[in-house]
């Protein structure tokens, strides 16, 4: 995290965007596999290029056949073993009494595109085995046996099947589906007890991710599974008994990946409904970038959820309508929430934010010490409002988290990474926002949003990946957005 620095005394505007490349540019670049593919979709996703109008397609039927297990299991849920019913009611299961599309954990345009399969070990409330996770049923839908030496607890492989999202955002589809998995792994981690040592993976080898959930890899599914829609894994969350009993974490992938693949899903006619160039182009890049330069188990990070997180806050949270975040925070919980978002992860973007009220200006945490430090002064958020995808009620939010990095010419991992780490640690700050009392709205999408440029900075090295808007509680003395020069 970058430290405050001398910065001119001007919030930032908006830095001149490259000529993007084309959404044909990108489709023949996914199947030529060159090496400037990436750079090119990632300026694409962040160019002021508007994605094609498309209807609402709806959600498909859960593709795996049966009715599944209840994953409360009998009710009765034997001493020491992970309660999975608990885990997933307050993470990713639809919230009761709704229509199933209302679920806790945000997702771009309600779309959510996340799956999840549970690998189960010995310890948990269903048997050892795999199982496919229907969020709507609030199920586990049994997909193969386990083996005598997997090891003990859960590991729940994320996925994203990516036709409805790319349909909706076409080119800038595919940095939301790697910031909806950081959402739902922070969820995940966030629901576990604190009697559970919770582990989050978010670089480990696409190919063994597949492997271990039983699934072809994306290049191969159509193959393997004809007619039915590919899953692409992004991350992997791991649950254990804190009774010192527990596997080496690097192994447990590959103990899995040594099964054979799970049952298939039933084939869903019509479920790609994207267009056909940009919804190849989304799979064979996310597969691109998931892919590590081993085959290695990948690296594991504790996770914690923040101390005034309780059950009920869980179940509470949700994204606030626009109306709600008009009034500041305050520059405590904001150093609060920012602190989160910081330390939710070792790796990863960088963090500042954007306040309004009497004194508006760009913060960012001060090493080893509470509080804020300033980056900037000005309102920068009607240049917020602009880069994210001009939605006007960004402009007069109360505050809003920013998570950048990510340069143009990043290679692979640190594009995977950045993204997925910037949703992840977005979800925890919402978490605590609301136990804190505060309104919060997810960011996803981000046009021209050069933090770094408008700054004064090198170009196309600082770019805004994810936002947070806040807002407190309570009436706020009026404050018009201060116009702003260039730095």
């Amino acid at each position: 995290m970058t430290g405050p620095t001398a910065t001119p005394p001007d919030a930032p505007q908006p830095a001149r965007a490259k000529r993007p490349a084309s959404g044909s540019d990108v489709a023949t670049g996914a199947r030529s596999a060159a090496p400037g593919f990436l750079r090119q979709a990632l300026a694409d996703a962040r160019s002021s290029r508007v994605p094609a109008l498309s209807p609402y397609v709806p959600e498909r039927p859960f593709p795996w056949n049966g009715q599944g297990l209840p994953v409360a299991g009998t009710g009765a849920t034997a001493e020491g073993s992970i309660d999975l019913d608990r885990v997933l009611r307050l993470s990713l299961a639809a919230p009761t009494g709704t229509p199933g599309r209302l679920r806790p954990v945000p997702s771009a345009g309600a779309l959510h595109p996340v799956r999840a399969h549970l690998l189960l070990g010995p310890g948990c409330s269903l048997p050892p085995g795999r199982y496919a996770y229907d969020p709507r049923t609030h199920r586990a839908h049994p997909r193969g046996p386990a083996s005598a030496d997997v090891p003990r607890g859960a590991l729940v492989v994320l996925t994203v099947a990516v036709s409805r999202t790319v349909a909706h955002y076409g080119h800038r589809a595919w940095p939301l589906l790697l910031l909806d998995t950081g959402h739902a792994a922070a969820a995940l981690a966030l629901a576990a007890s604190p009697a559970l040592d919770v582990r989050v993976c978010l670089d480990a080898d696409a190919a063994l991710l597949s492997a271990a959930a039983g699934l072809p890899r994306a290049p191969d599914w159509q193959d393997a599974w004809p007619g039915t829609e590919p899953e692409l894994p992004l991350a992997v969350v791991r649950l254990v008994h804190r009774d010192g009993r527990s596997a080496d974490r690097e192994g447990a992938l590959s103990a899995w990946a040594a099964l054979p693949h799970g049952a298939a899903p039933a084939p869903l006619p019509g479920a790609d409904t994207a267009p056909p160039r940009e919804l190849a182009a989304a799979r064979h890049l996310l597969d691109h970038i998931a892919r590590a330069p081993e085959p290695t188990g990948g690296t594991w990070h504790p996770a914690a959820r923040p101390k005034p997180v309780t059950d009920d806050v869980l179940e509470a949270r949700r994204s606030a309508p626009p109306g709600d975040l008009n009034h500041p925070p305050g520059n405590d919980l904001l150093a609060r929430i920012l602190a989160t978002a910081r330390t939710a992860h070792p790796a990863g973007p960088a963090w500042t934010a954007a306040a309004g009220g009497p004194a508006p200006a760009l913060y960012a945490s001060v090493p080893g010490r509470h509080g804020l430090g300033v980056r900037a002064s000005g309102d920068a958020r009607p240049t917020l409002a602009h880069w994210a995808a001009r939605q006007q009620w960004v402009g007069t939010a109360g505050a809003v988290l920013l998570a950048h990095g990510c340069p143009e010419d990043a290679p692979p991992a640190a594009v995977r990474s950045s993204h997925l780490i910037a949703g992840y640690a977005v979800g925890a700050a919402q978490a605590h926002a609301t136990a804190l009392g505060l309104r919060s709205r997810p960011i996803g999408s981000w046009q021209q949003a050069d933090l770094g440029a408008a700054l004064g900075d090198t170009p196309g090295r600082d770019w805004i990946v994810h936002g947070l808007a806040l807002g407190g509680g309570g009436s706020a003395p009026p404050s018009p957005p201060q116009p702003a020069s260039p730095p």
